[in-house]
């Protein structure tokens, strides 16, 4: 008999915190899953770590094989594997809090919702909370939303969102065909939780940090990647899907994309870039030859956003003379 949920885990190079993530996901308080892992090449004793740990436990599991094909190729082969009616992601050096899986499963069955979602928290090494649970403010008193408003507190920005906040059902990835797109390297999971979004209805809230993402040490200047920005066309594609699949064809939703998020999206990206120590010369000719300051010229600020639209004028009055002041006074900018 197949198992109610299905936990998908893309592996590679693992074997520092695999471990961790598993005792935290064999003592969840919900049983009823099957485990699927899928390693992508890994060169050290991940597979091996993984097979010794879960013989010890009574639970259905599956570990794949594959050679360095890619995160999303590793996820869609997960998703290939999965016989649960409902779908959660973990990576393989996050931890769930022992109610996880419990929490997204009750609040979608009890709110007969399509997709559910629980509260992320970044985490150090030392388990220390990241994230402030102020910042989850604009859905505190939800237990139900519908799901074009809640693309709209993505795309304004207004809330932490990653793919493995959701709990998703098979059947509607199977029905749309949703899967991870192999062909990019940045912001293929965003994309493949707002694309369920639009597929769905609505979206079950769950009130609780359960999902802790660990920040590592190393995290900072190995994401450090002008492909960053390739988020963009991401954004740009999921304008395109959304007219073409959601029920509502919401011109608001479409704006927030071109006005709100895509230029969000871009400055952020050039101050983590920044930060990163990257180039300037390197960035600036990524951001051109992508057309991106006529993108970011399109902001339309709302009353939150006045500190932030001057930030983003200022930079287009003179990009060169806005990263020399970022430079001396960064902690201050």
């Amino acid at each position: 008999m197949a198992n109610e949920v299905s936990v998908i885990i893309p592996v590679y190079n693992a074997s520092k915190y695999i471990e961790k993530t598993l005792k935290s996901l064999v003592s969840q308080s919900f049983k009823d899953f099957e485990i699927i892992l899928v390693d992508d090449g890994s060169e050290d004793d991940s597979v091996n770590i993984i097979n010794e740990f879960l013989l010890n436990y009574d639970f259905t599991f599956i570990v794949d094989s594959q050679e360095d094909k890619g995160v999303s190729s590793a996820r869609n082969r997960g998703l290939e594997l999965a016989s649960g009616k409902y779908i959660i992601f973990l990576d393989d050096d996050d931890i769930l809090n022992t109610n996880h899986i419990e929490n997204l499963y009750n609040s979608l069955i009890n709110n007969n919702a399509d997709l559910s979602f629980t509260y992320l928290s970044k985490i150090n090494e030392e388990g220390k909370y990241l994230t402030d649970i102020s910042s989850y403010d604009s859905i505190k008193n939800l237990d139900l939303i519908d799901s074009d408003e809640f693309i709209k507190l993505e795309l304004n920005m207004s809330i932490p969102f990653s793919f493995v906040e959701l709990m998703y059902k098979k059947d509607i990835l199977d029905k749309y065909s949703i899967r991870f797109n192999e062909n990019i390297n940045y912001g293929e999971d965003t994309e493949f939780a707002l694309k369920s979004l639009v597929c769905s209805h609505n979206v079950a809230i769950s009130h609780e940090f359960t999902y802790l993402y660990l920040q590592r040490d190393d995290s900072i200047t190995s994401n450090a990647y002008l492909e960053r920005f390739d988020f963009i066309n991401v954004l740009d594609n999921f304008a395109k899907y959304y007219m073409d699949y959601s029920e509502n064809k919401s011109k608001e939703i479409v704006d927030l994309i071109y006005t709100k998020r895509i230029p969000k999206s871009i400055f952020g990206n050039l101050m983590f870039l920044f930060y990163c120590d990257f180039p300037y010369d390197m960035i600036m000719d990524k951001v051109q030859s992508m057309g991106l300051l006529d993108k970011l010229r399109d902001f339309k600020p709302s009353s939150e956003d006045k500190k932030f639209n001057i930030k983003i004028r200022l930079f287009l009055i003179s990009p060169k003379t806005y990263y020399t002041f970022w430079k001396l006074f960064k902690n201050s900018i």
